[in-house]
């Protein structure tokens, strides 16, 4: 159904795009904010948030946050890309703490959920050279052994592992079953272990993602999130919130995209008029705006329906809203680029960071490919 904010929503709403205007509304802002660009998430600005309360908006109060639910989760995220706030590192961080606010002991939602909301970082590492979409191939190892577990093997593509205080690592304890089984969670932190080395992997997103490296990595019993080999279960567990977090995410810098390039039209002029006032543009931008919208209802669909029931698994309807918010953000952002001619490619304009934020979104957390399987063997195919 259509959302309607209530007061509290809409002033939260008003409050995100005040700060983002204020803190990081200029090119000049976000480039001292991260070097330039190179680096997509700011700790500065991201604490500045966390002192609000925002970033454990979505947090039990019981853990310092502010309870709300997956609705108020994706305004945040909406509205803080709507207004290119950089803290890359969210995504990964809520995704975590959902994991253990499911399956982490008292001890270890403390720790980590208590550094969500102070604006601390987290990270999940699952995919391998090898495991990318087929997760269940996986092979770095962890092995139990007298206290606790030693762990062997690589991770790839790690968003924000080298400023995450915890690393969730999905790792097969138990080689030999069926693929999806033998999967155990381990709680890592980089600071406090040996054998562990972390590379950056350079991409046109800046410092971003890492190779892992373990080396005989000992982590205690304490560290297991779950039960043993109950990892797939505990991932599958997660897959709404995950995809929903990904798809307000792609919203808002589609939306920003958008208003980026409306506003270009608007005053950009050849043959004596704006070039929004041909056709051409005009009905492209119709297109667009039509799909933001039909975007936007998915989004907080399927937010309402997480907020209904949490324990529901919405297998279509997550993979549904990650598929369409992603695409259409590229859509926008490459049909903006296209529009803006030159402009649109040069670094003096937003519009090229756009096209590398939202290209990257089709990859990451399922491919659209993997998407429309899982909605494909919804419909019995």
């Amino acid at each position: 159904m259509p959302l309607e904010l209530s007061d509290e929503q809409q002033a939260f709403v008003d409050a995100i795009a005040d700060f983002c205007a204020r803190e990081c509304g200029t090119r000049e802002q976000r480039d001292a904010l991260t070097h330039g660009g190179r680096e997509p998430h700011s700790q500065e600005l991201y604490e500045k948030m966390a002192a609000l309360g925002w970033i454990g908006v979505s947090t039990p109060e019981e853990h310092g946050g502010l309870g709300g639910g997956a609705v108020d989760m994706c305004l945040f995220l909406e509205h803080s890309q709507r207004g290119l706030a950089p803290i890359g590192g969210i995504a990964p961080t809520w995704i975590v703490g959902g994991a253990f606010e499911r399956f982490g002991t008292a001890d270890q939602k403390r720790a980590v959920l208590g550094g969500v909301v102070a604006g601390r970082n987290q990270a999940i590492a699952m995919s391998e050279p090898e495991a990318g979409s087929d997760v269940g191939a996986l092979t770095c190892r962890a092995e139990k052994v007298d206290g606790g577990w030693r762990i062997n093997g690589q991770k790839t593509w790690i968003s924000n592992a080298h400023i995450a205080d915890h690393v969730l690592l999905v790792a097969r304890s138990t080689p030999g079953g069926a693929k999806h089984e033998g999967l155990t969670m381990l709680d890592v932190e980089p600071s406090k272990v040996e054998g562990l080395d972390m590379r950056l992997i350079e991409t046109m997103g800046g410092a971003e993602q890492n190779d892992m490296f373990f080396t005989d990595t000992f982590v205690p019993d304490s560290a297991v999130v779950g039960q043993v080999d109950g990892a797939w279960t505990q991932l599958m567990a997660g897959l709404n919130t995950e995809r929903l977090i990904l798809a307000a995410l792609m919203l808002g810098r589609a939306q920003r995209a958008f208003d980026d390039t409306l506003r270009y039209v608007r005053e950009r002029r050849q043959f004596g008029r704006p070039i929004g006032s041909f056709q051409t543009l005009k009905h492209r931008l119709a297109d667009m705006a039509t799909e933001l919208e039909c975007t936007r209802l998915l989004v907080y669909d399927v937010a309402q329906r997480v907020d209904a029931d949490p324990s529901a698994m919405l297998a279509r309807e997550s993979s549904m809203v990650k598929l369409k918010a992603t695409e259409v953000a590229k859509h926008v952002a490459l049909e903006g680029m296209q529009m803006m001619g030159g402009y649109g490619y040069a670094r003096e304009y937003d519009m090229e960071g756009h096209l590398r934020a939202t290209v990257v979104s089709t990859i990451y957390g399922g491919t659209s490919e993997i998407q429309r399987d899982i909605i494909g063997r919804t419909l019995g195919l």
